[in-house]
């Protein structure tokens, strides 16, 4: 060695072996890359046994044994009670896949344990072959050495979640095992193991959270018609053998097996002690109950080994079932009315360990009795659970006062707004002048949820019956600017091209800052009457929600701070305000009450942050993360504007979430139009649903031409054009991860994409027209639209369309300048029309085109003022085809990539909740 190294050049380099070196430090070798490589499933299985726990499982289980497809990586996991199952299971296993899959296993990779040596006779009569690792060489079989960690980690988050007891670990294995095969993976360029071996995408929108709180239906199972038709239960999972949810009652030790569950995914018994004061009068505690059920039945209970929780006392049986009645006010609070103060304390603020309450419950023989047919049964309706002293009342949005009283989450949310409403000044109390036109108001609820699907806040607001307002006497104006999406993707832009933060505002109660000038008159909130001057009326100083004029009078306030605090109003965009000033710049974005700022200086964001917390209510949200119901997630390619969760609401509420998905939004056969001799259909369904679609259409420009086409068809649909709404709704079922993808900007550069579709309406023969506006490298404008006339020729059809193009080029790049972004060059304007574009350079074709309006001719301004290029692009580059008809699949697919509507499911990974709820 030190020869090598040059300190002794005289010193011959020679190679000697030494005994003592090899004795005494003897380590394992490094292992080179893989080289096993499989072409088809089964071809290679990989199979380890994980044990022995230090916890026996409810079934006595110690062991599990787990089989790896190499080339899907599919998992199936078996618990055992011994090592010796082995050779019992895998023959049952071998015929299980062999028959499912019409694949042959051809080789098993284990280690050399004796239960996979037992198994030789079995492998060699079926000529399987059997690679043993070397001993003490766990890296051989490293598949399923790594599978073991990847089970347990992911077991062990879901019980620590939901509190499970580790007793039931064998449930929360299998269920680990059940998520692992349908997570996508990039050893599988971005694909699940179920895909790969089923060959289809499996069904996320059925996932539900492990341990949660959920109602099998248990009717065929009740004693007599008084007993209740379900009972709380834990979700451990799915049935391995039954199309089912597994339901685990504690206190009767049962689980049970049904497709007909309610879920609320949001409790866990477990952490709640739910099951503390509560019993069933389903089923007796006595096992021999299940002996007397019908077992063709494809409800099934299993019983469990080891008792879990003992049995609650008689005395509180049914104590959080039964519904309690209001009781008549006795006292007054100084804040509440009698009407709320009728619900009693100890009732209504009761925790939810399942303590019992202590007012008197009403005797069965009180109660009406309803009873339904089986042929008729219904849903449950939400707002029953209203009416119960039970965890998950709270969760339900109320439809009224009486209702949202009995949840102390609901009462709190109403007393933390009324008392904003106090601390603003917005009414002073003052009796009803004569000749007056007195407004009502109502109390509306919401629960606010985080972009995962948890609850993140209850709010209740109280709102002003605007629709007593008389124009003239109580508003005028009504008119409140937003901020444009168009801006919201430029400023995106900015702040990734330059690295500035993004943070997120949230103001509280925004329009209770707004002033009004109107004398306004409005009924006091209801619950919350003055007790001394029941027979006044509000006198509003301040704007309040509902009321015409109050988005209006809010936008004036904050505006009139901002431009106070230094920023300049955009002329381009009403709701951009400008900050610049030695060398610091701020960006503000306002959508009503919800603001973006960014800027090149952090002190000076933070100080304005500072200063708006001072003068308003603020809630700093942080970083920039959802906005409008946009998830914006940062990666290391850029933002990825995300809509997922909205797709799967979507799909949920239009009951497609079952649907087949179909690889393009629209197919190129069907033929649109108004009377096409088919029946009409729901009206009120077909338009909520597009209305939906166009709101969801802010970050997926894939889907805009067929929702402008389907829109042009809610005066009356038809059975065909519901067809095709159902079809774009399994696109976006087959796309719900994909979103639009804004990376950084290597320069500063408008290019735009015009096209049209000559004639496409078959109504009057309008053509339509498409645009797709680009900074840098990112999309920031799209748009699919129906022209006004009708085109004479496919050169008048794109000219109108270039037209429309150009004033959108127009106003963005007004609104660059007052951005103070310079573009060195021309903003550039691409058509796949030759003869459209010779039009935007010279009058030509004069016979053909005299008749367009002279507006349209202000493109051709633009460029002989060099202030817009227009030039001829390939049909095959023309980006915006896919915005003006439908198009084949893989055509669809390729504008689609390119366009920037990427894949987004390794981006949110980690992020997706188990449903889509």
């Amino acid at each position: 060695m030190m020869s090598t190294c040059g300190n002794f050049r005289n010193l011959e380099n020679k190679k000697f072996h030494c005994n003592s070196c090899h004795i005494n430090k003897s380590h394992k070798l490094p292992f080179s890359v893989s080289s096993i490589k499989t072409t088809a499933p089964l071809e290679l299985l990989f199979s380890d046994v994980w044990g022995p726990s230090p916890i026996t499982s409810v079934h006595g289980y110690k062991y599990y044994l787990v089989f790896v497809d190499h080339f899907t990586r599919y998992s199936w996991i078996y618990p055992l009670k011994s090592k010796t199952d082995v050779v019992t299971i895998f023959p049952n296993f071998h015929s299980k896949v062999e028959t499912m899959f019409s694949y042959k296993v051809k080789s098993l990779y284990t280690d050399g344990g004796t239960e996979y040596i037992k198994l030789k006779p079995y492998l060699n009569s079926h000529g399987i072959s059997h690679y043993i690792s070397p001993p003490y060489t766990p890296e051989h079989i490293g598949i399923a050495e790594r599978k073991h960690r990847h089970i347990v980690e992911t077991s062990l988050t879901l019980m620590s979640h939901s509190h499970v007891p580790q007793k039931f670990w064998c449930y929360a294995f299998q269920m680990a095992v059940y998520l692992i095969n349908r997570m996508p993976t990039t050893h599988l360029k971005n694909k699940c193991p179920h895909e790969i071996l089923f060959g289809s995408t499996p069904n996320y929108l059925n996932l539900r959270v492990f341990g949660c709180l959920c109602y099998p239906w248990l009717r065929p199972y009740s004693q007599n018609k008084l007993s209740n038709r379900s009972m709380p239960c834990v979700f451990f999972g799915y049935s391995t053998q039954h199309h089912a949810y597994q339901c685990y009652h504690p206190p009767t030790q049962k689980l049970y097996l049904s497709r007909h569950v309610t879920f609320h995914e949001s409790l866990f018994p477990f952490l709640l002690n739910l099951y503390a004061s509560s019993t069933s009068s389903i089923l007796n505690s006595n096992s021999n109950t299940s002996k007397h059920f019908p077992s063709h039945h494809p409800l099934i209970i299993q019983h469990l080994n080891h008792p879990i929780i003992p049995p609650p006392s008689p005395q509180n049986s049914n104590s959080s079932l039964i519904p309690t009645p209001l009781i008549s006010p006795t006292t007054r609070t100084p804040t509440l009315s009698p009407q709320i103060s009728q619900v009693p304390t100890n009732s209504s603020t009761r925790s939810l360990t399942g303590t019992a309450s202590s007012t008197p419950h009403p005797s069965p023989e009180s109660s009406r009795i309803v009873t339904r047919s089986v042929n008729q049964i219904h849903k449950p309706n939400p707002k029953y659970l209203l009416t119960t002293k039970h965890p998950i009342a709270s969760s339900i949005e109320p439809t009224c006062v009486s209702q949202a009283l009995k949840s102390s989450e609901w009462r709190n949310a109403m007393s933390a707004e009324f008392d904003a409403l106090i601390q603003q000044g917005t009414w002073e109390l003052v009796p009803q002048p004569q000749a007056t036109n007195l407004i009502g108001c109502k109390w509306v609820y919401r629960i606010k949820r985080k972009p995962n699907g948890d609850i993140d806040r209850y709010k209740a607001r109280l709102v002003a019956k605007g629709f007593h307002q008389r124009p003239g006497l109580d508003y005028t104006q009504t008119f409140s600017p937003v901020v444009k999406p168009t801006t919201i993707r430029l400023v995106l832009s900015l702040a990734l091209q330059h690295n500035w933060p993004l943070r997120q505002l949230d103001v509280n109660n925004a329009f209770l800052h707004g002033f009004l000038s109107e004398e306004v008159y409005m009924q006091q909130p209801p619950g919350f009457i003055h007790p001394e001057k029941q027979h006044h009326v509000c006198r509003l100083r301040k704007s309040i929600y509902g009321l015409k004029q109050a988005p209006r009078a809010w936008f004036q306030t904050l505006q009139k701070f901002l431009c106070d605090y230094g920023f300049v109003n955009s002329k381009s965009d009403s709701s951009l305000f400008i900050f610049r000033t030695a060398g610091t710049i701020l960006y503000t974005l306002v959508y009503v009450d919800d603001i973006i700022i960014t800027g090149n200086s952090s002190i000076k964001v933070n100080e304005c942050i500072a200063a708006l917390a001072h003068t308003f209510s603020i809630k700093d949200l942080g970083n920039l993360h959802y906005f409008l119901g946009v998830e914006v997630i940062p990666s290391t390619a850029g933002l990825f504007l995300s809509q997922h969760k909205y797709i799967g609401d979507l799909l949920e509420r239009t009951k497609m979430q079952d649907a087949k998905p179909v690889l393009t939004p629209m197919s190129t056969s069907a033929l649109m139009c108004k009377d096409d001799g088919s029946t009409s259909t729901d009206t009120t369904f077909y338009r909520s649903t597009i209305g939906s679609l166009q709101y969801l259409s802010l970050t997926r420009p894939d889907i805009a031409f067929t929702v402008n086409k389907l829109a042009q068809f809610m005066q009356r649909p038809t059975a065909t054009h519901l067809t095709a709404l159902k079809r774009l709704l399994r696109y976006l079922k087959g796309t719900i991860f994909h979103g639009l993808l804004l990376q950084k900007p290597m320069y500063s550069s408008l290019t735009a994409y015009s096209d049209a579709d000559w004639a496409g309406n078959k109504d009057d023969f309008t053509s339509t027209s498409a645009h797709l506006v680009y900074y840098g490298s990112n999309l920031i404008s799209w748009k699919s639209s129906k022209q006004r006339a009708v085109a004479r020729s496919s050169t008048e059809a794109e000219y109108r369309a270039l037209a429309n193009s150009a004033a959108e080029v127009t106003w963005i790049h007004s609104l660059l300048t007052e951005l103070g972004v310079p573009i060195s060059q021309s903003p550039l304007l691409l058509c796949d029309n030759l003869s459209a574009t010779y039009l935007t350079h010279n009058p030509v074709y004069h016979s053909r085109m005299k008749h367009i309006s002279i507006d349209i001719h202000f493109v051709r301004d633009l460029v002989q003022q060099g202030k817009l290029k227009v030039q001829h692009v390939c049909t095959v580059d023309q980006l915006a085809d896919c915005l003006t008809k439908p198009l084949s699949k893989s055509r669809h697919q390729l504008l689609r990539n390119k366009i920037g509507v990427t894949d987004g499911t390794p981006i949110l990974r980690g992020r997706v909740r188990p449903t889509t709820k």
